[in-house]
Order: structure tokens, then C-alpha cells, then sequence
């Protein structure tokens, strides 16, 4: 099964900030699953893959120009479980399930 460990910074000027709070802006759970999904396909290798979320669970909000680290694992079943982290703070995890091949 594979493992791989990605990093982003997220930019001041990603456009769903002047959206998503414009007073303190905070990334939205969709941009990071969106994130964990294109890291999953780079894993894989098989980018384009219509994917379902089993499960995402957000602790800790986002905010511009922070660094975040995204861990992959491929279970057995094929599903990839994620954790984001911040520095020393979990900031969401979950699970994705490829489509059937």
C-alpha cells in the first residue's frame, strides 16, 4: 500500500478567500479535500478519478499563507485516509474512495 506525505502554501490570494469570510479569511473544507484529492491521484498516478468522500472531519480553521502538510495512506480496500496538518496542529483528516475500476 502506498504513503506519501505532500506540502502547499496556501496563498494570500487563493480565490476562495474574498468569499469565505472577508474579514478573516479561512480556507474552506472543500479546498483541502480538493487538495487531498489531486495529491491521491498523484499517488496513484491516475489523475481524473471520480472520487467519493467516506468521511472529513475540520478541527482547526486555515487562514492565508500557512503551511500545511497532507499524509496519505492507501488502505487495503483501495481508500486513502489523509490527516492535514498545520505546524503541530491537525487540521482536518478523513477518507477517499476511488471509483471501482
Amino acid at each position: 500500500m502506498a504513503e506519501a506525505e505532500y506540502r502547499w502554501h496556501v496563498p494570500a490570494d487563493h480565490p476562495a478567500f474574498p468569499g469565505h469570510f472577508p474579514q478573516r479569511p479561512i480556507v474552506p473544507g472543500v479546498v483541502l479535500l480538493d487538495r487531498a484529492i489531486l495529491f491521491a491521484e498523484e499517488m496513484l498516478g491516475r489523475p481524473g478519478l471520480a472520487w467519493q468522500v467516506g468521511n472529513a472531519k475540520f478541527f482547526s480553521p486555515v487562514g492565508p499563507e500557512e503551511a500545511l502538510t497532507f499524509l496519505l495512506n492507501q488502505k487495503p480496500s483501495g481508500a486513502i485516509a489523509f490527516t492535514v496538518r498545520a505546524d503541530d496542529r491537525d487540521v482536518a483528516a478523513g477518507s477517499l474512495t476511488p471509483p471501482a475500476p
